[in-house]
């Protein structure tokens, strides 16, 4: 099994933030393969019902920033359309 990676996804995802992307990067955002990989062990394990408590905390923070980018991007495309108006 792989090893946490030494930065959370919150760490690279506000790092990301604090760079202050235009709006066509924070659509095509993606997190970096490692944090992607990682995301998918999680999901596996999971689904084998073999995850610690660490990895079910660690699991909940990838889902939580998954729906906050959804939700950003959304209101992103919202916000383009309404310019390009």
């Amino acid at each position: 099994m792989q090893n946490a990676p030494s930065k959370t996804v919150f760490d690279v995802v506000t790092d990301f933030l604090a760079t202050n992307p235009t709006p066509e990067e924070i659509i095509a955002y993606r997190l970096p393969d490692d944090l992607q990989e990682r995301a998918h062990e999680l999901l596996e394990l999971n689904g084998e019902d073999q995850l610690s408590a660490d990895e079910r905390e660690e699991m909940v923070d990838f889902v939580r920033i998954d729906q906050m980018m959804a939700l950003l991007k959304v209101k992103t495309r919202l916000k383009l359309q309404n310019i390009e108006k």
